[in-house]
């Protein structure tokens, strides 16, 4: 989920701004604005997303093969195998934890971002090729699909696991692939909602509605 390419930076404060007039400043907002969206939810960031959790997935099966190897172990020498192969879990997982969660991080700085240069002003015309309706709907049903999958995963596979037939070992490698598809659906959907509600409340500037109306 990382990115190289370095952030632009937050908007100058009022007092310093160096705009000649509204047209270069609506220029500029628009540049950043783009270039901030794709950061945030082009297609790219959903496969790199995927990408990084399918590796995290590997190295949960490697770990999930080191269990299954120690529970048929006989004696100390049968569990090489099963150390080595959690070692290389290990190796996978860690990188993979390390980029997602660095990932996030960078997110949400980008949404911050996103916020402070889509304050600056309003250009309806300009903002419509921000809204990426059709990212945000391949990242909502993506993440759908990956939530449900992952709940069934978490639930379902302990709840319908049958002494003497499911091994503890199997069934805390499928629920941790359960609980890794969720976590990543859940990732998605979050930035889906985001996105959707920056485009609402900085964009067209629809006010959020009070979770409790007062009459009178």
């Amino acid at each position: 989920m990382t990115d190289r390419s370095p952030l632009p930076p937050p908007p100058p404060p009022v007092e310093i701004r160096t705009w000649p007039d509204r047209d270069a400043l609506v220029r500029d907002r628009a540049s950043i604005l783009g270039e901030l969206v794709r950061l945030f939810i082009g297609p790219a960031r959903l496969g790199a997303l995927l990408m990084w959790a399918g590796i995290a997935a590997l190295g949960w099966s490697l770990a999930g093969a080191a269990f299954l190897m120690f529970e048929d172990a006989y004696d100390a020498l049968g569990m090489v195998p099963g150390v080595i192969c959690l070692a290389v879990s290990a190796a996978v997982l860690i990188p993979a934890a390390v980029f997602l969660a660095t990932g996030v991080a960078r997110d949400a700085r980008v949404h911050r971002l996103l916020v402070e240069w889509g304050g600056l002003d309003r250009d309806p015309v300009g903002d419509l090729t921000l809204r990426r309706p059709r990212a945000s709907l391949a990242w909502m049903l993506t993440s759908s699909v990956l939530c449900a999958v992952g709940l069934f995963g978490c639930v379902a596979v302990p709840a319908t696991a049958r002494a003497g037939q499911e091994t503890y070992g199997l069934v805390a490698w499928l629920m941790g692939l359960g609980f890794l598809a969720w976590l990543t659906g859940l990732t998605g959907l979050v930035k889906a909602f985001a996105h959707r509600r920056w485009v609402l409340r900085v964009l067209l500037g629809v006010p959020a509605d009070p979770l409790v109306r007062v009459d009178g």
